[in-house]
């Protein structure tokens, strides 16, 4: 029986993997196990380890590591609890291989402690690139180089990957494992999405937005949020609007949000279910934020998405995806942009590159016939591979 460990910290990087994770869970050859941590098991964020519960996946271990801080160095003290308090859970059971997704410091974990251990891992979402100068990215290529193998999405990305000195056959393109539950999933009626969230009036149109905490724009990320809100309300468009991340500024973002939290325009929410995210996500009219949700998974609908400030700059993306300055201007004619119908109809057709709804398949199938022993040693010089 193959052993496989993954790791999950937070609600984001758990609904990317969940698609593979059933398939491993449902293979009586495998024996899968979670690491959960970090913001799954904080009231703060929702508490979203029930929807592990609820899933049914057996977890290894439950770490609490998140300091409930905004401050820039609690996610690296947090990464430090993490790491300290997973190295024995982890050598104990001893896998055939770790799994981890993204771009936040469990990958580093991951990385790390299966390199030491002796233990293959593989490195899922590896290759991408984001102009934005923050950690995240940073963090995403620092991990690709200690991961043993790599799932990722683009022939780009793949390329990428090699031009920083990992060897083509470590790399697996399999598309985006995210995009898997659009397929086939059948939405509620709005009727019953509005029951779910007791709504009398309105919201027979809205939108979504996911906006979480940078540094790098040159507004602060309360400043922007608040002023996405302004102009949505001036314009009386009923939004679903999550919840921040972890990062630093997320304390500020969620004192906006206690600001605007009995306007009828908005309903602000933690963590949903997942059949009430994906039938809020199909039923509506776009996406706006910075979540790299609206660069890779918004084109599976198809709905515009607009990408608001520096995060997820230079990333690949389609013609519903729009890129707009921070300032309050530029968000007022990216929303109407979005928000136009002729504009959502010339896109209704497009196909989306980053995926076919067959990735947890593929990735599911590699896992399952691959001996990951051969790649644990990384013996190639990069300067061979880029001259090769």
């Amino acid at each position: 029986m193959k052993k496989i460990l993954a790791l999950t910290m937070i609600r984001s990087d758990y609904d990317l993997m969940s698609p593979l994770y059933q398939l491993l869970h449902e293979d009586e050859n495998i024996d899968l196990r979670l690491l959960v941590g970090g913001a799954h098991l904080s009231e703060t964020f929702g508490y979203t380890v029930s929807q592990i519960e609820k899933d049914g996946f057996t977890m290894l271990n439950r770490i609490e590591s998140l300091l409930d801080s905004n401050s820039k160095s609690s996610r690296i003290k947090s990464f430090s609890i993490l790491l300290q308090n997973s190295i024995d859970s982890i050598a104990y059971f001893d896998p055939d291989l770790i799994i981890y997704a993204g771009d936040r410091e469990d990958v580093m974990l991951g990385a790390m402690v299966g390199g030491y251990l002796e233990i293959p891992t593989a490195h899922f979402f590896g290759g991408d690139h984001v102009n934005d100068g923050h950690i995240d990215n940073l963090i995403r290529h620092a991990a690709s180089k200690l991961s043993s193998t790599h799932f990722v999405t683009l022939q780009q990305h793949k390329e990428r990957l090699v031009a920083m000195g990992e060897s083509a056959e470590r790399i697996f393109v399999t598309g985006n494992i995210s995009l898997d539950k659009f397929v086939d999933f059948v939405p509620l009626e709005i009727d019953n999405i509005k029951k779910y969230f007791h709504i009398k009036t309105g919201f027979d149109n809205f939108a979504i937005m996911i906006f979480h905490p940078t540094l790098q724009d040159s507004a602060k990320p309360e400043e922007i949020f608040e002023d996405i809100l302004k102009t949505l309300k001036n314009r009386n468009i009923n939004t679903f609007v999550s919840y921040p991340n972890v990062d630093p500024g997320n304390f500020e973002i969620r004192r906006v949000i206690e600001k605007y939290a009995q306007d009828k325009n908005f309903i602000f929410y933690k963590n949903l279910e997942r059949n009430i995210f994906l039938s809020l996500y199909k039923h509506s009219s776009f996406i706006v934020g910075n979540s790299s949700s609206g660069v890779c998974e918004a084109a599976s609908i198809p709905i515009p998405a607009l990408n608001v400030g520096t995060r997820q700059t230079g990333r690949y993306a389609e013609e519903n995806v729009i890129f707009v300055d921070s300032c309050i201007t530029e968000i007022e004619k990216g929303i109407d942009k979005v928000a136009n119908k002729d504009f959502q109809s010339k896109i209704k057709t497009m196909k989306n590159p980053y995926g076919d709804g067959n990735s947890a398949h593929k990735a599911y199938e590699i896992i399952k016939k691959t001996d990951f022993k051969k790649f644990l040693l990384k013996t190639e010089d990069p300067l061979e591979i880029k001259n090769g």
